[in-house]
């Protein structure tokens, strides 16, 4: 039997529950960029598979790890005359057992849209109990992969509604610089910085040059963090190997408020 009272009442719950989400992002977006006090960060380990190697390298994990992201941010903050001299405190948090969902293989604007909900779903469902977490917190999970040679990962992400990044990273001791690169880079995609590199990768001039007025342009001495990668000729780059090599340009700065 088919009650029309009870479609309407379904349609303004999910109604009232998109406009309730809309408003909250609103206000996360407002306020985790006020840069009064230390931004929460904490990264959530999760294992791409049950491979004992993969696993022993999430067991080593501390806090210690992550720490050059927070040293990092305090001095490129320092450049930018952010009064703050801590802008984020970077954490480890509990591994996480479940799998985020997957990001669409052939990506189109609904099927983004809808997968944004589905791990912004997932997140509120299967992140661990948290006493300090708060609304400003921002959550990264690490998917960490066994490093294998010649073997791509998939695409990492930033999301600014939710405070979410998700990173996919190489379990290797000799990569955990380089993942930090990753993981400072979706950070600030959660913060509203938008990528500064072209369809096929390279660095995009001049926002996404660490130092676009250097003379002679090129080679670069670091990369842009937005772009990720140092050109060291007009049509070559190559990866920033740690964060010691990376910037935030005045472009960046500005999108997560930290200039005008």
């Amino acid at each position: 039997m088919f009650f029309p009272e009870w479609s309407r009442i379904r349609l303004g719950a999910l109604i009232a529950f998109l406009l309730l989400t809309l408003l909250y992002s609103a206000y996360q977006m407002v306020y985790s960029r006020n840069w009064g006090a230390p931004l929460d960060v904490v990264v959530y380990p999760i294992a791409a598979d049950g491979k004992p190697v993969v696993q022993s390298y999430i067991d080593a994990l501390n806090d210690k790890k992550f720490k050059s992201i927070d040293k990092w941010m305090s001095q490129q903050a320092k450049d930018h005359g952010l009064p703050n001299p801590q802008p984020v405190n970077t954490r480890l948090g509990e591994q996480i057992t479940n799998l985020p969902p997957a990001f669409p293989a052939e990506p189109e604007p609904w099927s983004i849209l809808l997968w944004g909900l589905r791990m912004r779903w997932w997140s509120t469902f299967h992140t661990p109990d948290d006493p300090q977490l708060s609304w400003r917190s921002v959550k990264i999970y690490v998917v960490y992969h066994k490093g294998e040679p010649n073997i791509a990962l998939p695409h990492s992400l930033g999301l600014q509604k939710g405070l979410i990044g998700l990173v996919h990273a190489f379990a290797l001791p000799s990569q955990t610089a380089q993942n930090n690169v990753v993981i400072a880079h979706e950070l600030l995609h959660t913060v509203g910085a938008s990528d500064k590199y072209d369809d096929y990768g390279s660095p995009m001039f001049p926002v996404g040059y660490a130092n676009p007025s250097r003379v002679p342009l090129h080679p670069q001495r670091a990369a842009e963090i937005m772009a990720g990668r140092i050109p060291i000729s007009r049509y070559d780059s190559v990866m920033a190997h740690s964060l010691r090599s990376s910037k935030i340009g005045p472009t960046t700065a500005a999108e997560i408020n930290w200039s005008n």
